[in-house]
């Protein structure tokens, strides 16, 4: 397609314009004007306890001061090593407040982890709680990095007084004793305070508000820097294709907030919205389900295992989804089977979007309501253009009719890689008029009403004899049988082909399905050079820690087991 932006121009299906313009704004303006324009609204609904924006706005500007008063200031990297609790909201604004900037770390990381983005990111001071799985790791990293001071909270603290105490009485085994050191400040000190401090201006446009590190596909991760600019559109923009603005809002927040996905679209899209974030400290499918029916969430982002997750879980027929307007799938591709049976399941929607850490999150979404398109990503959000360029030389255009590297150019495009000049000059390409365009890595296809297909990933392309073969290809038909739950196809050194496809599944309940026979149905369907060597039947495959399937994670498996 020669020029998909007239396409758009013409076809687009998003409530919003597609050429809208999003002026920078801090993400400080943001939250504090929607915290102005409904103070008593609930902000958080934390297992029971709710938070107004008015308290939540209190506990950031209390969070900004007791930072302050310790000598932080603006430029300071300050980490969130936190699961999703209300003070993750409180800590993220708190710290955009004082103009630093807001380093996320994953709960999940090992000391080593940790320790290295500690270092990467220059990060003086972190976040915490005082759970098990948290507060060792933690302590371990304040006494072997340059790290300065941690600060802990307590969940009990933050839950509703009778869960509060039955957490304290029958949970304790999961709460860790936070140490007396003067290098340790409970949550509660730091924000003993008035929170009546001034504020520094903040310039959106060039000002970094967020250093999201990303997933490490391939090599070690990157730091992308996501100015408050960056993030205040993909808020905007993200808003602006939902149909019904103004309806109620309340979105389940069990993604984790650490992932620039939930960042986005669930944390900073809720705030520019006014909406209420139904938030969940973890995935667990009978709890999210349970809570689905009790708060009558009209709004579900998630990833593709935990649609399945839901699905397998036997309490889905009894659960209410009858104000579920929308789920958002994103993080992996979304396979066709199980979007039509959890929307069969559930009577919900399922729309497919696609983003990266490099674009705050979103680049480009099915719309909600008007006509989508199954197996795609979508079209571009509002303010955002997309273009196919050569696979082989990203200063060209792809050959019309081929598919192509997706470049993208919009607001939300991050500022570059933390001290990673040389990665910048590898992710960004520029055109003839001088504007910047982020090289995605995944190869795609536009058809002719304007939808983005993603082909497969330019980095997971398998090289069998000279041709290229793409995973996600293969994937896509082992989903249509039956007993296939979950597949992941990776390629493997060949002495003859230099590289041939193998196929790794898990299986449906109940399916006995054996490798052997899944090979010998699924290879008739594949050309000749796509045909996998053999297909291998787990228990489980690899994750994320967002929870999609990990191709990265598989291959150091297969490799480790020779």
């Amino acid at each position: 397609m020669s020029d998909p932006e007239a396409v758009w121009r013409s076809a687009y299906r998003h409530p919003t314009p597609w050429d809208t313009d999003f002026p920078p704004e801090s993400m400080v303006d943001l939250f504090e004007r929607s915290a102005a324009a409904h103070p008593q609204a609930p902000l958080i609904e934390f297992l029971g306890r709710t938070y107004s924006y008015g308290e939540t706005l209190d506990g950031a500007n209390r969070v900004a001061c007791g930072l302050k008063a310790l000598g932080y200031g603006p430029g300071d990297r300050i980490g969130l090593y936190l699961p999703n609790v209300p003070h993750y909201v409180a800590a993220y604004y708190g710290v955009l407040k004082l103009g630093a900037t807001v380093v996320n770390f994953s709960p999940l990381y090992t000391a080593q982890e940790l320790a290295h983005q500690v270092a990467d990111s220059g990060t003086r001071l972190l976040f915490t709680i005082s759970a098990t799985a948290l507060l060792p790791t933690a302590l371990e990293v304040l006494d072997t990095s340059a790290l300065e001071r941690l600060v802990v909270g307590s969940v009990a603290g933050a839950l509703p007084g009778a869960k509060s105490l039955f957490y304290r009485l029958f949970r304790g085994r999961e709460v860790a004793k936070r140490p007396h050191d003067p290098r340790i400040l409970a949550f509660s000190q730091l924000i003993d305070n008035d929170g009546a401090c001034p504020a520094p201006a903040i310039d959106p446009a060039t000002e970094v508000a967020l250093i999201q590190y990303t997933g490490g596909t391939t090599g070690t991760p990157k730091g992308a820097m996501l100015t408050h600019a960056n993030l205040s559109a993909n808020a905007r923009q993200v808003a602006a294709i939902d149909p019904h603005p103004h309806a109620e809002d309340r979105i389940l927040g069990v993604l984790p907030l650490f992932h620039v996905f939930a960042n986005t679209c669930v944390l900073n899209r809720t705030v520019a919205n006014g909406g209420c974030i139904v938030m969940l400290p973890r995935f667990h499918a009978g709890q999210v389900l349970a809570t689905i029916g009790r708060t009558r969430a009209t709004a579900l982002p998630g990833v593709p295992t935990m649609y399945q997750a839901l699905l397998d879980h036997p309490k889905i027929g009894e659960t209410d989804f009858s104000h579920l307007r929308v789920c958002v799938s994103g993080g992996a591709p979304l396979p066709a089977e199980l979007k039509a049976r959890f929307e069969a399941a559930t009577g919900a929607t399922v729309v497919e979007g696609y983003g990266l850490s490099e674009s705050s999150g979103v680049i480009s979404a099915n719309p909600y309501e008007a006509e989508g398109k199954a197996g795609t990503i979508g079209q571009p959000v509002p303010g955002t253009r997309v273009r196919l360029v050569d696979k082989e030389d990203a200063g060209k255009p792809a050959p019309d009719g081929e598919p192509g590297e997706i470049v993208a150019n919009g607001p939300q495009i991050m500022k570059g890689y933390w001290n990673r000049p040389d990665a910048d000059a590898k992710v960004f390409v520029t055109d003839d008029a001088g504007a910047r365009w982020l090289r995605t890595g995944d190869v795609g296809a536009i058809d002719a009403d304007g939808f983005i297909r993603i082909v497969d990933r330019l980095k997971d392309m398998i090289a069998v004899g000279g041709f290229k073969v793409f995973p996600s290809q293969i994937e896509a038909i082992l989903y249509k049988n039956p007993a296939v739950k979950e597949a992941l196809v990776i390629g493997l050194p060949d002495a003859y082909h230099g590289e041939m496809p193998r196929a790794f599944v898990t299986l449906t309940e109940g399916a006995t399905a054996t490798g052997a026979e899944l090979a010998a149905w699924l290879n008739p369907q594949l050309g000749k050079h796509e045909r996998v060597d053999q297909v291998v039947v787990r228990a489980a495959l690899p994750k994320t820690m967002v929870g999609k399937l990990s191709r990265k994670d598989l291959i150091a498996e297969v490799t480790a087991e020779g």
